[in-house]
């Protein structure tokens, strides 16, 4: 019997205490009856637990975006669990805030045998077939639960530069659109999260399956071809101080005919990927500009954008330069005295540095894309789906990080970062998606 006292999402959990954990606490707190977090053990989490001490358990989010900022709000979370040992049964719904290469991990840790509660769980930012991974490894759980994909984390957030808190986020930008998918039909659950999301005047569209809201995370398109490349890797594993940016043009940052170049064959590839698994592959103009950073029409009309699939190769590279070029600056904000609009693209690049465990840290950009782009290539060897360019991209980041890893000393890398079960996870999701298809077929006969 379900107890009518309890909220939406009943209990929720959040695991992951990073800005966008902090941020999804707050956002949760408000249709849960009570919230905790969790993080793995480790020097940052005697942290965060040392401060939430300090601070009665209290945290804040700071929205900064015009038309969200009446929402910026904090709340009380109930309790921390340093570690996984000691979660209690009283827990509804876990949403994941941690890297999508840590979800399996994340389950096999936790004893889900004694969550008896638990009834969804939540991932913010998985990659391409976090869902088909994550339903296997829920094992005999797996009936109980439901699994929900955003198809990316909703925002854009950090901690303050100015105060030494990790209690607070501040939330830089809100996504235009969110697609949202469940392994459940019939989900009572998914409403909720789309009213929740557009009450934030976020877009939220309901995809058929979780693979088809994976495959609109913007990432996926762009961080491989721009991050993953000569120009950028000397500059996250260079031992200088990089005074160059992500998203402006050459010489200033990455963005060239040759990167362009790549992010069109990319696309291409995973196109043709996504198709195995019954995705449509989508309009990456379109993609681009309707569901996360516009441009004005004059600039790219709407016929251009329409018809980007059809055009031929050098003509999608010259449509996505003149789309670079023009987001250098905010095209919608309101010039200054001076007449300079916002610098849209003056984000630095984070380079490899020592963390709190003395070791060696590799910015999540491009490591997670990394991890995301490689298993992309181990499921299309699979599925006989040609990835020359995306295996080229992998190849590249991985001689760069053996000769950083030669350079600083093995023993300063964390264990993790030393073993690789890619292979293992992309047949464990094919296998789940094949499983899941004769179940269909067997339903339709």
């Amino acid at each position: 019997m379900i107890n009518p006292h309890l909220k939406s999402f009943g209990n929720t959990l959040i695991v992951g205490v990073g800005p966008a954990g902090i941020h999804a606490a707050v956002d949760w707190s408000k249709h849960s009856n009570q919230v905790g977090l969790l993080n793995r053990k480790g020097i940052r989490a005697n942290q965060i637990q040392q401060e939430l001490e300090q601070n009665e358990y209290a945290i804040y989010a700071d929205l900064q975006t015009p038309q969200a900022r009446h929402l910026s709000s904090g709340t009380t979370v109930s309790c921390f669990y340093n570690g996984y040992e000691d979660v209690e049964d009283i827990w509804h719904t876990l949403v994941l805030c941690t890297p999508s290469d840590s979800y399996t991990q994340v389950i096999q840790q936790l004893n889900l045998a004694a969550m008896m509660r638990l009834r969804t769980i939540v991932l913010i930012s998985p990659g391409i077939g976090s869902n088909l991974l994550l339903q296997r490894a829920l094992g005999q759980h797996a009936a109980s639960i439901e699994l929900i994909s955003f198809s990316t984390y909703y925002a854009s957030s950090r901690f303050p530069f100015h105060e030494n808190t990790m209690l607070k986020t501040v939330v830089k930008g809100m996504k235009r659109k969110i697609i949202v998918g469940t392994n459940r039909k019939d989900s009572k659950i998914t409403p909720i999260l789309k009213a929740m999301l557009e009450a934030q005047t976020i877009q939220c569209e309901l995809a058929a399956t979780p693979i088809e809201a994976e495959s609109r995370s913007i990432t996926t398109y762009v961080h491989p071809p721009f991050f993953m490349n000569e120009y950028s890797l000397n500059e996250i594993f260079g031992s200088h101080i990089s005074r160059k940016y992500l998203y402006k043009l050459y010489p200033e940052g990455p963005i060239n005919q040759h990167t362009i170049r790549s992010m069109i064959l990319l696309w291409k590839e995973i196109s043709e990927l996504l198709l195995c698994f019954g995705v449509k592959p989508l309009n990456l103009l379109k993609f681009l500009n309707d569901d996360n950073y516009p441009v004005h029409e004059v600039t790219l009309s709407r016929a251009d954008i329409e018809g980007f699939p059809q055009m031929e190769p050098i003509q999608q590279q010259y449509m996505l330069y003149i789309r670079y070029s023009s987001i250098l600056i905010d095209p919608f904000s309101e010039p200054d005295e001076q007449g300079k609009y916002v610098d849209f693209s003056a984000i630095p690049y984070k380079q490899a540095e020592v963390d709190n465990n003395g070791h060696w840290y590799i910015p999540r950009i491009p490591y997670e894309d990394y991890k995301k782009l490689k298993l992309l290539c181990s499921l299309g060897q699979l599925l006989g789906v040609q990835m020359k360019h995306a295996l080229a991209l992998v190849e590249l980041f991985e001689d760069k990080l053996a000769t950083f890893i030669e350079e600083k000393g093995a023993d300063r890398f964390a264990f993790d970062m030393m073993t690789d079960d890619t292979e293992e996870q992309a047949a464990t999701i094919l296998l789940t998606f094949r499983e899941q298809e004769a179940e269909a077929c067997l339903d339709t006969t």
